[in-house]
């Protein structure tokens, strides 16, 4: 088939690699977010997708927003016959979306319809789910909730952050995206409707979200402090400033500090939450680059009964 690959960030790129690879299917083009400022010169980059289509040499179209005519005139003109979409990032409005023959199939990192919406993976592990995976499916002009075409599924590692888990299903997702388009031109997939129990939404995660509350159990702090990395990073405050705590690890034989409460020893950090105590493994100080969270403690010289959070 003829495709024009929808995708912005670098979790896109193992798709439109499968895609390139692929003998049955020609990528005719890649649509991608314009250009962004990025690093301490906020200097215009390419999306990590433009790249990697511009090193293939294969057209690459930016429009500010889909519904442009200029955007939807050009794509008429390339006339694909699918259009394959991995995290893209904008809403596609139905001008665009009745333009190829077989629609646009997006790949969705959850096992729809659980987690729709912007953040699935993160969503996955803060709420403690043991299996994930990923979706092909139709896009309709509802939010992820077209028919489904093929799933596939991924163990939740108890030390998986997000990053870790959006990771492994990129590349195994990528294999499902390059197998629904043969299945869509053999004729042999046909989109199935999604469930109408089991939708859950997935919001992205702000930066208040990421707050760590000491008061709440061990395990949720875990959570939350896995599910938000590598972005938004999960932070909370000490002696006024914002510290971003980048990994802890639970200590459930260890309790009788209160929430918040810190409790240094030669090479380890340990702070109390609503039930047993977490050891904070890596922090990230406001303005400085991450660090062991012994050699933070030992620069700031913590006194005894300092909480977090205050």
């Amino acid at each position: 088939m003829r495709l024009v690959f929808a995708g912005t960030p670098e979790v896109a790129v193992p798709s439109l690699d499968a895609l390139l690879a692929s003998e049955r299917h020609e990528v005719a083009a890649v649509v991608t977010r314009p250009d962004a400022p990025s690093g301490r010169g906020r200097h215009l980059v390419a999306s990590p997708v433009a790249q990697r289509a511009q090193e293939a040499g294969i057209e690459v179209l930016r429009p500010d927003r889909p519904r442009d005519p200029d955007f939807l005139a050009r794509l008429r003109e390339i006339a694909p016959d699918c259009c394959p979409v991995v995290a893209y990032g904008a809403l596609l409005p139905r001008t665009a979306l009745d333009i190829p023959v077989h629609g646009w199939v997006n790949l969705h990192f959850s096992l729809l319809p659980a987690w729709r919406g912007a953040a699935p993976v993160q969503h996955a592990v803060l709420a403690g789910d043991e299996t994930t995976g990923a979706t092909t499916f139709l896009i309709e002009e509802g939010m992820d909730s077209g028919p489904v075409y093929g799933v596939i599924t991924e163990d939740v590692r108890p030390t998986d952050t997000s990053g870790d888990l959006l990771t492994r299903l990129a590349f195994a997702g990528a294999g499902l995206l390059a197998a629904t388009m043969d299945g869509i031109e053999d004729g042999t997939l046909e989109a199935v409707p999604q469930a109408a129990d089991g939708v859950s939404l997935a919001p992205k995660i702000t930066v208040e979200d990421a707050r760590i509350a000491w008061t709440d159990p061990a395990l949720r702090v875990d959570r939350l402090v896995r599910g938000c990395s590598p972005a938004p990073g999960a932070w909370t405050v000490f002696r006024g400033e914002r510290l971003k705590v980048r990994a802890v690890a639970l200590d459930p034989e260890r309790t009788g500090q209160a929430p918040g409460e810190l409790h240094v020893a030669k090479n380890s950090v340990h702070a109390g939450t609503g039930s047993h105590v977490v050891e904070l493994q890596w922090v990230q100080p406001q303005g400085k680059k991450p660090m062991r969270a012994a050699d933070w403690a030992r620069g700031v010289r913590i006194e005894n009964g300092e909480r977090l959070g205050e």
